[in-house]
Parts: C-alpha cells; structure tokens; sequence
C-alpha cells in the first residue's frame, strides 16, 4: 500500500510566494530599525555622555501612533490583526532595537513568574534584563543605587484598592514615577495534588488571597490559607508539596511546572493591577499623561478642601486620591493625588504652584504617560 503523495495547486504555491516575500521583507525593516537605532545611540552619546537612551513619553507617541494606524489598516485591507496583538509585536521590536542602543536592567518584585514581572515584560519588552528582589522596599533601593536604570511596582488593584506599602516607599525616596502599567489578573490554582479534595493548604500574597476570597470559601472550605510574600514564591512552595496549593499566575504554572487546578479563580472578572514605572529622571510630556503628587494640608477645619481648590479652579481633574498616616504626627495625612495633565503644561503647573503654597508639605512624584489597558 503506497502512501498518498500530496501536490499544492498552483495557487498555493504562488501563497506561499506571497508569505516569504512579506517575511523577507519584514526581516529586512527590522534589521533597518535596529541599526538606525544603534545610529540614535552614537549620536545621543556624542551630545551627552550621560543621555538618556529610554525615552518613556517617546515610546508612548510611537504605540499610540501604532495603534492609530492599525485602525486604518485594519478597514483598509480587511486585516485580522488586532490592535492590541499589533501594539504587543511592535513592543517587542522597540524593545530590540533599545537593547541596541543600550541594554536596560529592571527590578522587579520577585522571584520569577510574579505578576510584576508580567508588567515588566508588557511595558519594556522580553529584551530587558529583569532583576528579581523580595520586597517593594528592595525595588526602590536597587533603582536608587542605579543598580538598576527602572524598577516597577504595583500601586493599586481594581478589587481590592491602594498597594499601601508602594505608597509609603514614596514618602521617604527620590525617585520619579515615569511610566504605569495596567495588567490584567487572572488568578490560577497551583497544585501537584490530584484534585481540589487533596489540597491542605493555600498560599498566595495577601493581595491575591484577598481577590479570591469568595472563591476560597466556596471551593475549599476549611483549607489553611497561608500569606507569602509573592504569587511566585507561593508557587514555588506548592512545587515542593503534593497537598500545597499556590494562587499564581499562568507563567509561574509554566516556569515551575505546576498543573493548573482551576482556571480565573478570582472573584472579579474585571480584576486589574495598576503598576508604576518608577526611576531617578522626569521626562518631557507625550500628549496624554498624568501627574502623581503627594501632599499635606495643615491639620485645620476644611483644609482639604482648600487645598484642592487651586486644582478645581483651573479645571484640573483629579482620577486618584489616596490618603496615608503622616508617620510624623498622630491623626495627621499626607494625600497622594493623581491629575490628568503634565506638568509642563502651565494650567497644571500654575494650579500646583498655587497648591504648594497653601499645604504643609508638597512632593511632585512624576508625569508620565497614561498607560493603556
């Protein structure tokens, strides 16, 4: 019995034509790129020898450039791309070409396959050195021993509110909000145990025990649920033990090879990580940021309310406003505020002149681009 020897039409040969033309044609723009790029390092090293080679508010206009023109593409030619796949594959060739001009190191709150690490991955690209630490405080003090050029933390959760521990780091750092990364979360359920009924013990960062916690009281009762200091760490814990369950992310299943128990376990489908990209520098604005600064007003009958109303006047508007204990003076606040605007922009700068005078202390954290979803 002879095998059936399959013949392509000549259509499909012509196809497949028309495929390796447009590869050898996108393989050959790339190579162009990067190699302008390494001709965008000399030159910026021939002005500056201490230049800035991440420009965040440039990346932004190039994306959003990216994403504009993927609209028109899209109706043009009937194409199949989305934007946000056509925005992930340019992030990656913008993250080759900026290790060309300069390879970046980033920290990060590790070990590896935490969800920081996936915003790391989402804003700079799989071209960046991560450096792994084990606490939000270590993520600010490699950067600010320019051990690392960025670093990235979370700062909020859709479900669950402020990272409050990202927000005391500001208090006491130099460092400047340059960039935010909006991730979503999709909780899985670590375990080498054969099923829901042989698990013993949970572990997860108190965060994501936290985002889960109807699910936990629904599917596993009666479980010792456990705090790590990370997703990543808890899953390591459950790579170790047959009768351990960890809340993780779908990499970390991949990195430790643990099997996945239960799939989007977190009780809020919408559920999303606010992350900031923190460094030493501030940048020229992009067209579309926002400006994070900490405040404190004098502990009087409506000072608050004064001290907003610089921002109220100019028309400025406010998307966040957290508070946080002073840790100087008992039943005192320092407010952390988030504005739409830059603060080149005068109408935001003159509102935040005007705010400065009238609070008992004032910070300018970063303007930095929006981040997309």
């Amino acid at each position: 019995m002879s095998d059936k020897i399959q013949q392509d039409s000549a259509e499909l040969l012509e196809l497949r034509k028309q495929i390796d033309a447009c590869d050898q044609q996108i393989q050959r723009l790339i190579q162009e790129r990067v190699l302008v790029a390494g001709r965008i390092a000399k030159a910026k090293t021939a002005a500056d020898a201490d230049a800035s080679f991440y420009r965040p508010e440039r990346e932004a206009q190039v994306l959003r450039r990216v994403r504009e023109r993927n609209i028109k593409l899209r109706e043009e030619l009937d194409g199949l791309v989305s934007d946000d796949d056509m925005v992930r594959l340019m992030r990656e060739i913008m993250s080759i070409s900026l290790a060309a001009e300069m390879p970046l190191t980033v920290a990060y709150l590790g070990p590896e396959g935490t969800y920081t690490q996936a915003a790391v991955v989402k804003h700079f690209g799989n071209a960046v050195k991560c450096a792994d630490v084990k606490t939000i405080a270590d993520v600010f003090r490699v950067v600010e021993q320019r051990k690392a050029q960025f670093g990235v933390v979370p700062v909020e959760n859709s479900t669950e509110g402020v990272i409050t521990h990202t927000l005391d780091c500001f208090s006491s750092s130099t460092l400047k909000v340059c960039g935010e990364v909006q991730l979503p979360i999709n909780h899985q359920l670590l375990s080498l145990a054969d099923g829901l009924t042989s698990v013993t013990k949970v572990y997860a960062h108190p965060q994501a025990l936290a985002q889960c916690r109807n699910w936990l009281e629904r599917y596993l009762p009666g479980v010792e649920i456990l705090n790590a200091n990370s997703n990543a760490e808890a899953a390591i814990i459950a790579s170790k033990d047959k009768h351990v369950a960890a809340i993780a992310s779908d990499m970390a299943a991949r990195l430790y090879e643990i099997p996945i128990l239960a799939s989007g376990i977190e009780d809020e489908r919408n559920n999303t990580t606010r992350f900031l990209i923190i460094g030493n520098d501030s940048y020229a604005e992009s067209g579309d940021d926002k400006t994070t600064i900490m405040v404190s007003a004098p502990n009087k009958a409506g000072s608050l309310f004064e001290l907003l109303k610089p921002l109220y006047d100019a028309g400025v508007d406010m998307s966040r406003i957290e508070s946080r204990p002073s840790r100087q003076t008992n039943w005192e606040y320092v407010f952390f505020i988030d504005l739409i605007g830059h603060v080149n922009d005068p109408i935001v700068s003159d509102a935040l002149a005007q705010l400065e005078q009238q609070s008992a202390f004032f910070k300018l954290i970063g303007s930095y681009p929006v981040g997309a979803l």
